[in-house]
């Protein structure tokens, strides 16, 4: 995220600087203010008042999404609302009538796309806490999303990511090449190649069939689901695109692929899923994989945003864990 000229603590600077200026965008009160809250792929701020008003204001990276990948996210968001289908935060339009906002500011080298939606109120499952009721119910509303993905019309012209072996693997990976990643010695290197070779061969044969790859929202972590006295809700549907319905499972785990617990936890997930629309025992065999395309997407994410403080945090021991994952992965083939 960094830019060769800045220091990302100076582009952050820069961008809470254009988050503030361009709150003006927007009929909020005039004491509004936007404190960073979470630096990803985008940076996003929360906006408060005075008088209690609160939003959730997203500056998007440079060059990440165009202006119409923009636009076909808040689409899905809203028929997935308008629909019944889950529970999906709603964005205000500026002064201009307008949903997506473009701002510049000196100092960075291009404008910034910023979308600012409705403070949602709701708390996230606390990891302590037994999962399994968490992650049934990430099953369900997968499925339920799923669902609604193969019948949906989507407008003319829908743009979105598109998540499958090439996201990672091909000459120009989304999140760079997994081989960057911190830590990678010879020795780890060595294992994830035949993890590469064996996941292409696989989801060759997987294929891509209407009824296992379409559009999800390919980060549907509890991180990402709200829980209150209302209906749960879904939020960040910034990765949204096409890929395997199954890889919802395999983000669902983000980062936490060695954890013991998580045979329970897919255990629950499926469950959850199958209360929805059934599964195929091939289906289910394949899961494994996805969590294993899934980790290797991960570490070059962690590799090429080293400046951000989760993957810091992350680095240190998340190659080594990727290869016994790895290990046990082919073992298990």
């Amino acid at each position: 995220m960094a830019f060769a000229d800045i220091s990302f603590d100076v582009m952050l600077a820069h961008l809470d600087h254009l988050a503030q200026s361009a709150l003006a965008l927007w009929d909020l009160p005039p004491d509004a203010v936007a404190r960073r809250i979470n630096v990803s792929e985008n940076v996003t701020y929360l906006v408060e008042a005075a008088d209690g008003f609160r939003a959730v204001l997203r500056v998007h990276r440079e060059n990440y999404h165009s202006r119409r990948a923009i636009e076909s996210e808040l689409a899905w968001m809203g028929a997935l609302e308008q629909e019944g289908v889950v529970a999906t935060p709603k964005h205000f339009l500026g002064r201009d009538g307008k949903a997506i906002q473009e701002f510049s500011l000196t100092g960075l080298r291009a404008p910034r796309y910023l979308v600012l939606f409705h403070f949602v109120r709701g708390r996230q499952p606390d990891q302590r806490d037994d999962l399994s009721g968490a992650f049934h119910q990430l099953g369900a509303i997968a499925a339920r999303m799923h669902l609604h993905a193969r019948q949906w019309q989507r407008p003319d012209g829908f743009e979105r990511l598109l998540w499958d072996e090439t996201a990672v693997f091909g000459p120009n990976p989304i999140w760079g090449d997994w081989r960057n990643g911190p830590y990678v010695d010879q020795a780890i290197r060595a294992i994830l190649e035949r993890v590469e070779s064996t996941l292409q061969d696989r989801l060759s044969a997987f294929g891509k069939g209407p009824a296992r790859f379409g559009l999800i929202h390919a980060d549907m972590r509890l991180a990402n689901l709200l829980i209150s006295n209302a209906a749960p809700r879904v939020i960040d549907f910034d990765d949204c695109g096409f890929g395997w319905f199954l890889s919802d499972f395999a983000a669902a785990i983000s980062f936490i692929e060695t954890d013991p617990s998580i045979p329970e936890l897919k255990a629950a997930w499926l469950d959850g899923y199958r209360t929805i629309h059934p599964l195929s025992a091939a289906d289910e065999a394949e899961i494994d994989s996805f969590i294993m395309l899934r980790r290797l997407a991960l570490l070059a994410w962690i590799g090429s945003h080293a400046d951000a403080p989760e993957p810091q945090a992350l680095a240190p021991h998340f190659a080594q864990g990727s290869a016994e994952l790895a290990e046990r992965w082919l073992s298990a083939q």
